[in-house]
């Protein structure tokens, strides 16, 4: 990595002896040094995370000099040179707050990325030889950022820039990381979830979201992030859908057809940057005769062209009946029966294949949606797009509550929406203890599903699938802002859930969802409502009006979310003990102290 250097920029007024002709040297345009800015501070970043990391195997505190350094250089040199307007349409404190999130929050999502989440929970528990390892990945990925940032700034700074050239300049950098963490690790995939070719394929990504946050201006280089890389155009404050190209994003539906997304910009007059992200549920065939039953019987359940958005509960578009109706809205199809979990492989079952392709679905028209608001905030003007200001719901239904589980780590981590809350409704991922319950088929299915790089790089192995592992495992990151948080949703009496987790019966369902609760509740930044619906088998619950507009322990589901949102840190568990215990012989009572 190449020493950390110190941009100033001066605006210089001289007299030459005793003329009176006066000499103005004038700063750089904003257009150069915003970029020159940002690319010295993500390498000043990645370099004192670097040596936090070797020098006490932690991460840094909040207060290190070296990142607030950094952080200040760079503030100089944009104040300096930015003024209300230079940069696109935006305000001189707009620029400045832009490329300050974009160092701190891609330097510190490569670094999650490497030593185990905001926690660093991989490298301390690494052997020296593991240690090395992602140290020396760190480094190569650091300086692939760094070279390829200087290559596209010194293109598009020019009177020409060639586009072929810059790609293949970032490819020969792409090829020498590759190499340099193949040399320095044994298998990176043990220990962060992701081989090299993947490792250095997320930087080179991450270097397209710098490039577009510095550069007003990025044609004719075509990035794989920013707003030049928008995809559709959507009215504001209604549905339309937004088919994937699949050769660009890799996406595919279990039958072959492309995936395809709704989405519902904000009306005219609120926000573009609170968004509310819906999952669509639809269970989960793990066999071949389950599979085949299903695609024959419900074909529906294996594409994504002809499903429509739900508009009920939480997702309803009447301000009095949900207080998220006016933000955008996005409603992410399941077809592909893996819980959103596929990495994009086709599993081989009997004389069937099965294209599991969830996680690379979702991730693709997550980034499109980004993209978009995007583009239409900075063209705005005045703050433009700011990912750390986005405020998000992102939750699902059933197989989509699973898919929220599995999914969140990365809008926080690698999406870099750190203000967002997952909610998911029905799909707590309990496990029954036996071989044919969600732990035995997460240590099949992880790898037969290709989605190990699609979990956190600190819990990616079978136990990982179980939802009261991934939270003991995530609940370390959660709550470095108030937003952040597991927001758990159930009914207790749920047959299709427990069906759907291998339990034979429901008290054993009933008791694990309680022991689980108790087990975990105390962990920050996890937080449940359970309804107590306990005469009938009732499936999602914040979809339903009654039980959306119903209390539990004296609030209403529809208050507690409001609350999650303008002021989690005051939120609570709504759980009671209610009349399961005689409603459902064989239910025990909560193990934990819970309302009556």
């Amino acid at each position: 990595m190449r020493t950390h250097r110190v941009l100033v920029a001066l605006l210089v007024v001289g007299l030459v002896g005793c003329s009176d002709d006066e000499t103005t040297i004038d700063s750089r345009s904003c257009a150069d040094a915003a970029p020159a800015a940002l690319r010295d501070c993500v390498d000043g970043v990645s370099a004192a995370i670097a040596a936090c990391y070797s020098g006490t195997g932690a991460p840094c505190d909040g207060d290190n000099p070296a990142i607030a350094a950094a952080l200040a250089d760079l503030q100089t040199t944009v104040e300096a040179d930015c003024h209300d307007g230079d940069f696109l349409d935006l305000s001189g404190d707009a620029v400045v707050g832009r490329l300050r999130n974009s160092c701190l929050s891609e330097s510190s999502s490569l670094a999650w990325r490497t030593y185990g989440g905001p926690q660093g929970a991989v490298f301390p528990a690494a052997d020296a030889a593991g240690q090395s390892c992602l140290s020396a990945a760190h480094q190569a990925a650091a300086e692939l950022v760094d070279g390829s940032l200087a290559a596209i700034g010194s293109c598009l700074d020019g009177d020409a820039c060639d586009a072929p050239a810059v790609d293949a300049e970032r490819a020969a950098l792409a090829a020498t990381a590759l190499t340099d963490i193949e040399a320095s690790c044994d298998d990176l995939a043990e220990l962060i979830a992701v081989n090299p070719t993947t490792y250095v394929a997320r930087a080179a990504h991450q270097v397209d979201c710098i490039a577009a946050a510095g550069h007003p201006d990025t044609a004719p280089l075509e990035l794989g992030c920013g707003p030049a890389n928008a995809d559709f155009d959507a009215p504001r404050g209604e549905y339309v859908q937004v088919v994937v190209d699949g050769d660009k994003w890799g996406t595919l539906c279990a039958d072959g057809s492309p995936y395809a997304f709704q989405i519902r910009l904000a009306p005219e007059g609120e926000r573009l940057d609170r968004v509310i992200i819906g999952l669509q549920g639809g269970g989960v065939c793990l066999f071949e005769e389950d599979c085949t039953s299903r695609m024959e019987s419900n074909p529906g359940l294996f594409m994504a062209l002809d499903d429509e958005p739900t508009s009920v509960g939480i997702a309803s578009d009447d301000p009095e009946v949900s207080p998220f109706a006016n933000w955008t809205k996005v409603y992410l199809p399941y077809c592909n029966q893996d819980v959103f979990a596929g990495g994009g492989v086709s599993e081989t079952l009997g004389a069937i294949e099965v294209p599991r392709y969830g996680a690379v679905n979702l991730r693709a028209a997550l980034q499109m949606v980004r993209d978009v608001i995007w583009k239409e905030m900075d063209e705005e003007g005045g703050a433009g797009f700011r990912p750390d200001e986005i405020v998000a719901l992102f939750g699902g239904w059933s197989a989509g509550g699973y898919g929220a589980l599995y999914n969140y780590h990365w809008l926080i981590d690698d999406l870099q929406w750190p203000r967002t809350a997952a909610f998911p409704d029905a799909g707590l991922a309990l496990d029954n203890g036996s071989v044919l319950g969600v732990r035995g088929l997460g240590a099949v299915k992880i790898p037969a599903w290709g989605a190990q790089p699609n979990l956190p790089p600190y819990c990616f192995v079978g136990d990982c699938a179980v939802g009261a592992v991934l939270f003991e495992a995530i609940a370390p990151r959660l709550k470095q802002v108030p937003e952040q948080q597991f927001l758990l949703l159930t009914n207790p009496l749920d047959r299709t859930q427990q069906n759907d987790a291998f339990f034979e019966d429901e008290p054993s369902f009933i008791n694990t969802l309680r022991q689980t609760y108790c087990d975990t509740r105390d962990l920050p930044g996890i937080n449940s409502y359970f309804t107590s619906v306990s005469d009938q088998s009732v499936h999602v619950v914040s979809i339903r009006p009654e039980l959306w507009e119903g209390e539990v322990d004296g609030e209403a589901m529809r208050d507690w979310f409001e609350r999650a949102v303008n002021d989690p840190d005051s939120l609570e568990d709504r759980v009671e003990e209610a009349d399961f215990v005689d409603a459902v012989p064989g239910v025990e009572p909560y193990p934990c102290e819970v309302a009556p």
